[in-house]
């Protein structure tokens, strides 16, 4: 059984869907709660079963009733381990888990803040599990950090994509015009691309500033960057978005598209993609998916997103997979956004090879269910 609040979209969601997939594959039987989303069709086609269920309830009362539901639920089912996904429904899961004497496993997706010891304390629910999978070394080193003891508990699973299904020659030209259609485009301009959600910690306003200083120079007229991303509800930040774009002079250069459900038609159009959080991210698939399109990718050096794109001096120039740029630096993503934008054929050529190389040794969608499914026969073995 895996829980997850809903299945709209990210990285908790996404990689839900992949592991059920998994699950099936391998002959098991796949159960996961939720509230349900633009994900449930793709779920229910890989043979998992799915039960509409309040997991993304925060109300303390309510998730203790949850946990009598779900360990109902896993008799019913026959459940034999329970993942928790997100912290709201691991506390159901956890409480379910401990009185059916059931295998808890949970993963951490994201960061997480804990300012003060109530959300410390909503946090742990993460490191009281049998087995805790942390999404990158970066996660790893901070959840050791918050629970010491939980060090040796801890397992690294980087999440993986669907990298073959990323690769340009897997994308049809149809696609391609679709999107290119949808969001205005002529096929003659060269595109930057930032695929996240619109939320002020994944960084448009700086790369919007850094596009404004390069906008005028005569070479960059026919370059246009998409902000591609749900806002979720976000309509004020959308707006200040909105009104930065028009203050920067940039109307019809940037252009916020909403959800992008075609990523490989995204980068399959796209020249450059940019990854410009100021705040850690606790992995970063943006960065990964676009060097498995064969894209160049420029990323801001905090959080997880640098252990997924080799620069110098962790490797030779010669190995370089993107490039990074210093946290909130405009100045310093626009001289990385000229240089990747003005780079000789050949060498972007080399850089895609090595880059796709890099990412499917380590990155794979099939890498990361593998070892995940190996994880819970692991804690099945010794429940």
């Amino acid at each position: 059984m895996q829980l997850v609040p809903d299945l709209r979209t990210g990285g908790a969601e996404r990689t839900t869907v992949d592991v059920a997939e998994a699950i099936v594959k391998r002959g098991w039987r796949s159960l996961v709660l939720s509230e349900g989303g633009r994900l449930l069709d793709e779920l229910k086609s890989t043979g998992s079963d799915h039960i509409e269920f309040p997991a993304g309830t925060k109300n303390p009362w309510k998730m203790w009733r949850n946990s009598y539901a779900i360990a109902k639920i896993c008799r019913e089912y026959n459940v034999s381990l329970i993942h928790g996904r997100s912290r709201a429904p691991a506390w159901s899961g956890l409480w379910a888990a401990r009185r059916l004497n059931l295998p808890f496993i949970t993963t951490y997706h994201g960061i997480y803040k804990q300012g003060n010891r109530f959300k410390a304390f909503y946090n742990s629910v993460m490191t009281r599990a049998d087995g805790v999978i942390a999404n990158s070394r970066y996660t790893a080193d901070l959840i050791a950090q918050r629970d010491p003891a939980a060090k040796q508990r801890i397992t690294v699973i980087y999440r993986g994509s669907d990298l073959e299904a990323l690769a340009p020659e897997n994308v049809s030209e149809e696609r391609r015009s679709a999107l290119r259609a949808a969001w205005g485009l002529t096929g003659k301009e060269r595109v930057v691309l930032n695929l996240a959600r619109l939320t002020a910690w994944k960084g448009h306003a700086v790369l919007i500033d850094a596009f404004r200083a390069l906008a005028r120079d005569s070479a960059m007229q026919d370059v246009v960057v998409i902000l591609a991303g749900d806002h979720q509800g976000r309509d004020e930040y959308k707006e200040t978005l909105e009104h930065h774009i028009v203050n920067a002079g940039l109307e019809g250069r940037v252009r916020l598209v909403g959800h992008c459900a075609d990523v490989g038609a995204a980068l399959a159009i796209s020249d450059v993609s940019v990854v410009a959080s100021i705040e850690p991210e606790a992995f970063g698939r943006a960065a990964v998916e676009a060097q498995a399109a064969g894209v160049p990718v420029i990323v801001s050096d905090i959080g997880a997103v640098p252990e997924t794109v080799l620069v110098p001096p962790v490797v030779s120039e010669n190995e370089r997979t993107g490039w990074h740029f210093p946290n909130r630096d405009v100045s310093a993503l626009a001289s990385r956004l000229e240089e990747a934008l003005c780079m000789p054929q050949e060498a972007r050529v080399s850089m895609a090879e090595r880059a796709r190389s890099h990412v499917a040794y380590k990155f794979s969608k099939q890498a990361m269910c593998d070892a995940t499914l190996d994880f819970y026969e692991q804690h099945l073995k010794t429940s």
